[in-house]
């Protein structure tokens, strides 16, 4: 690398005079000399000299003074005077030689300096002890983020080194959420990912082939059924009917499309209610989009189109459907384990039926197909009414003649005999009506009794909203809990919400390195400021253990990314690939670097 070719930045360069090789050899420390015997040279009359008191017991080091002769053996002072054992920040040491007991890139080991610094170096084990309690030692010599001011790296000890304050490694860009609501994670928890890749593949699922259905139907194709459209079907009124995903060719969003077989339509005005319930909208009801009359089913058909949630449920195949039987002391028994819904989740179907009822109410139309089959289960204990509309189309010239105050009446007596059936379990549950409300007094609370009464009493002043006023503390319960929801949501989101930076700046990355010709130069990406992209590209991603094997640690790509982001001043270390010249950078230069080098590429040919 040619350093000329850099701009002038705050950067380190350091050239190594060790081999490119990567084996590693172990250091020996230098044996200490054989103690032989000695005869006293001094003369006798030295015996009776005063006694020789220094005036400091810290003996002076200096940059021309390796060791400490006079002190201790010569093994010993090997651990103070060995660069790679020390923690005094020396000039560039050679990485490759290293003791195999110590983990070199284990930052809080203890060193031990020896027995023999009791009497003349106490103070100077204290300081390097001190150094080497800020967890930053370099296992290669030179402190990555040693400071500018720090004298130059070819003294080996300074005679008053002050202790190395770290920077605070405080550069997530993750906000964390409150800690008892939410547990903070770098991404979004298994279970939300697996509940939205589930529905994502329900939405791209291919259909069957074999099947019949049309091609295109009025602009929707790739039609795929999602009820059973042979064998055992349900009835809607006098009508068979079968509900497709298709996808829109205007929008390419993915809708649920309820065909009504055998439809004939006799009055063109039976379309007049769906201009209104397209414009109804509210989160417990199923949107509807449109509907018209086609034939590409071999017969005349009526298609009525509703927003699709993929993997719904309906509160019948949820509650109701009898299970099948298990065996139990060798006989076949039917199962009623976990067939009563709990109270706090019926309170909350309640809840949310009632505001749907409300808004259908307020809008001067009426449901009528408040039905367990009809209504669906979203996601947890989010239920919508579904297939609105429907019936209003089918019997709009008997509609024509009815009252529809009388017609919400109705749609409440419905939403009793609904409660009913949830609290008892079964679909006939108001065949009975003095057992069920036994198997009510039983479960629920007496506020759940007084609520499925007021519903299927007759009454001609009973309104939703007198049922909503009588249920205020549930509605607020339910608010309360709607909330909490979103605030987890929202958690859930700022977790995913840097990833886009991230994947901004690894496009950045991607858009400079390797580049093979730019501005008519084939080394644009080898040279200037684009190397040291390339060698902080190695510093998190090419990374060996002393194994040589590749370091693969997401914690350490996500922690580099975001200081990058950030342009934080914590300096770091890149080492070439040959391993003769070495980078100490900041974050900041590397970030000033890549939005250089990306502006140059972003610029148009005529401004260059």
């Amino acid at each position: 690398m040619n350093p000329h070719s850099l701009q002038t930045r705050n950067f380190k360069i350091f050239s190594s005079s060790f081999p490119s090789s990567p084996k590693r050899k172990k250091s020996v420390p230098p044996q200490s000399p054989p103690t032989t015997e000695a005869t006293p040279s001094l003369p006798a009359q030295s015996v009776n000299a005063p006694v020789f008191v220094p005036k400091s017991s810290t003996p002076i080091l200096s940059a021309a003074t390796p060791s400490v002769q006079s002190v201790e053996s010569p093994a010993s002072g090997s651990n103070l005077t060995s660069p790679s054992r020390s923690n005094v920040h020396t000039g560039w040491t050679n990485p490759a030689e290293y003791d195999e007991g110590e983990d070199p890139f284990d930052p809080f080991s203890n060193y031990q300096y020896g027995n023999g610094y009791e009497n003349g170096v106490d103070s100077v084990t204290q300081r390097l002890q001190t150094l080497g309690a800020n967890g930053y030692d370099d296992p290669h010599g030179q402190h990555p983020f040693l400071p500018s001011e720090y004298p130059s790296p070819s003294i080996d000890y300074y005679q008053s080194a002050s202790t190395f304050i770290p920077q605070p490694l405080n550069y997530h860009l993750y906000s964390n959420p409150i800690p008892e609501a939410f547990t903070h994670n770098y991404f979004i928890s298994d279970a939300i990912r697996e509940e939205l890749q589930k529905r994502s593949e329900t939405i791209h699922t291919a259909p069957v082939p074999g099947l019949g259905l049309p091609e295109e139907l009025q602009g929707y194709h790739t039609l795929v059924p999602l009820e059973a459209t042979a064998g055992d079907r349900r009835k809607l009124g006098n009508w068979y009917s079968s509900v497709y995903r298709a996808v829109n060719s205007t929008d390419g969003v993915t809708y649920a499309l309820r065909r009504v077989e055998g439809y004939r339509l006799m009055n063109p005005a039976a379309f007049g209610p769906v201009e209104a319930w397209s414009r109804l909208k509210h989160p417990n009801v199923v949107q509807v989009r449109e509907a018209f009359t086609s034939q590409a089913f071999n017969d005349n058909s009526l298609v009525v189109v509703y927003d699709y949630h993929p993997n719904a449920e309906t509160l019948f195949n949820l509650h109701l459907k009898p299970k099948p039987p298990t065996l139990q002391n060798g006989r076949l028994q039917q199962s009623r384990d976990g067939s009563l819904v709990p109270e706090r989740t019926l309170w909350s179907y309640i809840v949310q039926l009632a505001s749907a009822i409300q808004a259908i109410h307020d809008a001067g139309l009426v449901v009528r197909v408040m039905d367990s089959t009809k209504i669906l289960v979203t996601s947890k204990n989010r239920v919508r009414i579904s297939s609105c509309c429907l019936i209003d189309i089918l019997t709009y010239d008997a509609r024509q003649s009815q009252d529809i105050s009388l017609m919400q009446q109705e749609d409440l007596a419905y939403f009793g005999k609904l409660v009913f059936e949830l609290c008892c379990g079964q679909v006939n549950a108001m065949a009975n009506l003095a057992k069920a409300l036994q198997t009510i007094d039983k479960n629920y609370s007496q506020d759940v009794k007084n609520v499925a009464m007021y519903l299927v009493k007759p009454s001609p002043h009973k309104s939703i909203r007198q049922l909503l006023d009588t249920m205020g503390s549930r509605v607020l319960l339910e608010m309360r809990e709607t909330q909490n929801a979103v605030d987890r949501l929202e958690a859930e989101l700022m977790s995913e919400l840097e990833n886009g930076r991230l994947v901004r700046l690894l496009t950045k990355m991607g858009f400079i390195n390797e580049r093979p010709e730019f501005g008519r130069s084939h080394r644009w990406s080898e040279t200037g400021d684009r190397y040291i992209i390339k060698l902080f590209r190695d510093h998190v991603f090419h990374q060996v253990d002393e194994n040589l094997d590749p370091v693969v640690n997401l914690t350490h790509v996500l922690t580099c990314l975001n200081k990058l982001d950030v342009g934080s001043d914590e300096r770091m270390m890149l080492m070439a690939r040959d391993e003769q010249s070495c980078l100490v950078v900041s974050y900041k230069d590397v970030k000033t670097c890549i939005e250089s080098a990306y502006s140059e590429l972003a610029k148009k040919p005529s401004v260059r």
